[in-house]
């Protein structure tokens, strides 16, 4: 009888790695439209809310560049991480203590005016570098699993967050929970043309990421952890000395990315401005299997992707939470792709 047999595929080329990953992606974005159709959004609209109204009218591509920043940090950060076989899902904590140490700068009004700024951004890469060393520090030492230990470390800084803005850190001016509003030097500007300098900060930073992964002794022997740490070890390369500067790396990119955030975006700390970034670090890093560079295009894709869902919400009731379920359609999508890549499926007939 005939029956189907499952290979391992030694090697794919670059084209039927590309394509596979874009009919993969498209499969998950045709099953999303099917979703979103079912929940009234009518097909016309689908078109002219993902391309033309987020694509071809500057407000809304001055909008997707300005989500685009934060994206790309978080979504770099989570590449670095994985490279190094540390798998950082604490992303959203992380980011938390990053905006926290920098409303902290500005709060206590450290440091002049002139240097605010900087200070603000160096806390938060401070701030996440200590955040994810506990996780890393518990994996090396006690063997903890780091995909338990930064899920759970997420809820820690997020009820440290509440504890602040519901407490000392409120607004006298309002009482709301949110921080007072920062001062305007201690925003990041809009450079001319109307881009923000958030979005030059993001691409700075992936561009020497990019140049760290790639082309340095740094990124050589990380190619070799990634492959494996017990082989990279005989090699005499460095594993931990490596694995704890990306996983450092990792968090001062997705601190950076909560710097981002309420220094550009909000003006002031809040109690959900890092909502659905972990999520989409993680699709980030995997739609671009782990590569700094890609991350950027692939983060754009996915600002698209959030610009196009806010206007889903407005005009159409559609709740954030099925913006998320695309995230998560295309993330299946993606791994089923990754599925293929490894495997080969062959139609076997079988012998009388």
């Amino acid at each position: 009888m005939a029956r189907l047999v499952l290979d391992i595929r030694r090697e794919a080329s670059a084209p039927f790695h590309a394509a596979l990953t874009a009919a993969s992606v498209f499969a998950g974005l045709a099953i999303s439209a099917a979703i979103l159709i079912a929940a009234g959004v009518p097909p016309a609209a689908l078109a002219d809310e993902f391309v033309v109204a987020t694509l071809f009218d500057a407000q809304s591509l001055h909008a997707v560049l300005f989500q685009a920043a934060p994206l790309i940090m978080v979504g770099a950060g989570a590449a670095i991480a994985f490279r190094a076989r540390f798998w950082n899902l604490g992303l959203e904590g992380q980011m938390i203590w990053g905006a926290i140490a920098a409303t902290a700068v500005s709060l206590f009004e450290i440091g002049p005016p002139m240097l605010r700024l900087p200070l603000m951004f160096l806390a938060a890469i401070v701030a996440g570098m200590a955040w994810i060393a506990l996780p890393l520090l518990l994996k090396q030492r006690l063997a903890v699993n780091e995909i338990v230990s930064t899920l759970l470390l997420n809820y820690v800084a997020l009820n440290v967050l509440l504890h602040l803005l519901y407490g000392a850190w409120a607004d006298p001016k309002d009482s709301f929970p949110h921080s007072p509003l920062y001062r305007g030097f201690e925003r990041l500007p809009e450079l001319p043309g109307g881009i923000s300098s958030a979005l030059v900060l993001a691409l700075a930073a992936v561009a020497a990421l990019a140049w760290l992964t790639l082309a340095s002794r740094f990124g050589f022997h990380l190619r070799f952890v990634q492959a494996g740490p017990a082989v990279a070890r005989s090699l005499g390369v460095p594993v931990l000395g490596v694995t704890v500067a990306a996983t450092l790396l990792s968090g001062s990119l997705a601190a950076s990315a909560g710097f981002v955030i309420v220094a550009a975006q909000e003006g002031r700390l809040t109690q959900s401005f890092f909502t659905g970034y972990g999520v989409s670090g993680v699709l980030i890093a995997f739609l671009a299997r782990n590569n700094p560079a890609a991350a950027a295009i692939v983060a754009l894709l996915v600002a698209i992707l959030f610009a196009a869902g806010q206007n889903l919400q407005v005009f159409y009731q559609i709740p954030f939470a099925m913006v998320q379920l695309i995230q998560a359609i295309v993330v299946i999508a993606a791994a089923a792709a990754d599925f293929f890549l490894r495997h080969r499926v062959r139609w076997v007939k079988g012998i009388g």
